[in-house]
Formats: C-alpha cells, structure tokens, sequence
C-alpha cells in the first residue's frame, strides 16, 4: 500500500469514527432549532480536518480534494451538522491567496450567482456594500471568503460593523443566510490564484457533490433495510419485483454519482493535482449528475419506506432533505447542464468530442 493510500485510509477511518460515535439525531435537530454545536466543531479542529486543503505555509495540510473525498462524502452520509466543506473550501482559497486564515468556521460567498454587491476603494480602505443570498452558516462563521467578479477574492469579517445577518434556512433546516452589507471593510484582498473563473462557486459545488453523494448512499441502505424488514402480505417488501426494480433503480443513480463525484474531486486543484484545466467541466457533470441523482433517489426511498418514511421521527428525513438542500445550491443541476450545453454549442461539431474527452468545455 502506497504512502498515500495509507494517508487517505486514515483519514476515513478518523472521520468515520468521529461522526458515527458523535453524529446523533440530538445533534441534528439542535443545529435545525439554530443552536451552534461548540463541543463538536471543536473536535474537528482538533483533529485538523477543516485545514485539510489549506496549503501547509498558512498551516494546513496541502492535500488533494481525492484525500478530502471521506470527510466531505461522510457529511453527507452521517448528516454531520457543521460548516465544514465551507471552510474547507474557503481555507484552501484563502491560504492560496496569502490571507492569513481567521480562527473559527468559515463560509463562501461569490460575487453574482443571485448575489448584488459592490466594493469600493482598494488596499485598507476596501468595502463592500449590498446583499448576498443563501450564505450557508453566515450566522456562525466567523468570517466569508468572498469571489469577486473582477478575478479578485477577498476575505469579509462577519462580525464587524456593517454586516447584518438575516437568519434562514434551506430544505434541511440548515442555515442559508442573507447578509446585508453597509460599507462592511474587508480585511484582505487579492488576484484569484487559481485560473478558475468563479472558485467559491465551482469549488463550493464540487463539495456539495460529493455530500450528495453521502446523502444518497444513506438513504439508499435505509430503504435497503426497511424492504428487507417489512413485511407486506406475508413477506418483506424487497422480495417483491417491483420493490427489488425501483431499488436497483437508486443503486445505479448513485453508483453513476459516485463516479463523476471521484472525478471531480480528482480535477479539483490541490497538493499535487495543481491544473484547473478540467476542474469546471468534471464539477458541472458531477452536479447534474449528484443533483439528478437526488431528485429521483428521494422519490424511491420514500416510496420504498411509504407513509413512514415521511414522518419527522423516523431518520430517512435527514438525508432526503438535506438532498433536496444541496441538489440546489451552488448551483442546480439545471444551472450547471446549462452551462454544459452552451459549451457543447459553442464548440460546435468540431470542438464537441476533444471537449467531452479532453475535460475543457
């Protein structure tokens, strides 16, 4: 087994211990009743997942978004309620930057995508005024790295003068805040690093793949058991053909999910993976294919489970809503199939198949 194989194999065991002992439905419910679970953001920071992607100069770790693969599918998978993949993601832009990372949980913000703001002034004297949707955690971060439309990122102090947090939430009860900014000052800016247009967003997105991902695997094994328990006119549900067709159904969708969710976390930039050239094509397939994925994933676990499932006591709800959640942010699937097929045109007959191989549309 090679260094790296053994490092990635850690890091799945840790996670999945972690969140399989400490991930209980108590926990849940108190993140959706907006309580901010202290004691277990702390003993993810203990054990350095949130630096994982930071590069190792502003002291994180610099491994590949393959080596985050466990910690951002096991969101997912055991509904951890934490702004992980956000500060994940915002550290590893933050750090490429040279900002120096602020202590506590972060978020991402990208400048359009349904968000209207302005900066004026430069250097010191940078501000930003406007409002920013759908701002995932914005109550409980400590700070926002912010994507300019100019090429330009910037990291916002959430709690300064300027900042107002209006408190909602998304499908899963989960915080999707607006943010009304009056002339907020940014404490750093820099030019974009990376030469990816939009790296909150694609990279924001490439995470919620692989969460969806661990959702749909969740729901997936609890419509398993349940067929395999209930039994419906002398036998369980699963050994009727119809059942066994509809689960089968799931399988696929999230085995195909699973694979264009991996690719994306290969393409993504990161330790030794240091090209962008394929990281917006292999994000938007694993988008539409995550997304896709949930919408038809959560008919049939639901389906599967019957008048049960739907109620707030049994814990299917837990995936399927956060599925529902993430299928739509950072994009839809709809959004991102577009971008595919504007791609495919503008390449026209030509440019179509180097561009579906070569991961460059």
């Amino acid at each position: 087994m090679s260094t790296d194989t053994m490092q990635d194999a850690l890091i799945e065991d840790s996670a999945a211990k972690l969140f399989s002992t400490q991930v209980d439905k108590d926990r849940r419910l108190r993140a959706e009743a907006g309580e901010w679970d202290a004691a277990l953001w702390q003993q993810v920071t203990d054990s350095g997942f949130h630096l994982l992607l930071a590069t190792e100069a502003a002291g994180g770790f610099g491994e590949g978004w393959t080596a985050a693969w466990p910690l951002l599918r096991g969101l997912g998978y055991w509904q951890v309620p934490l702004p992980l993949a956000e500060t994940m993601v915002a550290a590893q832009l933050a750090s490429l930057a040279g900002f120096a990372l602020p202590d506590g949980p972060l978020t991402l913000i990208e400048q359009g995508e349904g968000n209207a703001f302005t900066v004026s002034g430069s250097g010191a004297d940078a501000t930003v005024t406007g409002t920013a949707h759908h701002v995932p955690w914005a109550r409980h971060a400590s700070a926002a790295l912010v994507s300019l439309a100019d090429g330009r990122l910037a990291l916002l102090d959430l709690k300064a003068a300027g900042v107002t947090v209006q408190p909602h939430a998304n499908h899963a009860g989960l915080p999707s805040d607006t943010l009304v900014l009056d002339r907020a000052r940014l404490q750093a800016m820099a030019a974009n690093p990376l030469p990816l247009a939009r790296p909150a967003w694609t990279l924001g997105a490439a995470a919620r793949s692989a969460m969806l991902v661990g959702a749909l695997e969740s729901a997936l094994e609890q419509a398993v058991r349940y067929a395999g328990e209930r039994v419906q006119f002398g036998k369980p549900l699963g050994k009727y053909q119809a059942i066994q067709q509809q689960l089968a159904l799931m399988a696929g969708d999230v085995a195909a999910a699973r694979v264009a969710a991996l690719v994306a976390m290969a393409d993504c930039p990161g330790g030794a993976q240091g090209s962008c050239a394929a990281t917006h094509f292999s994000t938007a397939v694993a988008k539409v294919r995550t997304g896709e994925a949930a919408t038809r994933g959560t008919s049939i676990a639901h389906q599967v489970h019957g008048a049960i499932g739907f109620t707030h006591e049994h814990a299917l709800h837990f995936a399927t809503r956060r599925l529902w959640a993430w299928r739509a942010e950072f994009g839809s699937d709809a959004v991102w199939a577009v971008e595919l097929g504007r791609a495919a045109i503008a390449a026209r007959s030509a440019g179509f198949w180097a561009g579906v191989t070569g991961k460059t549309l």
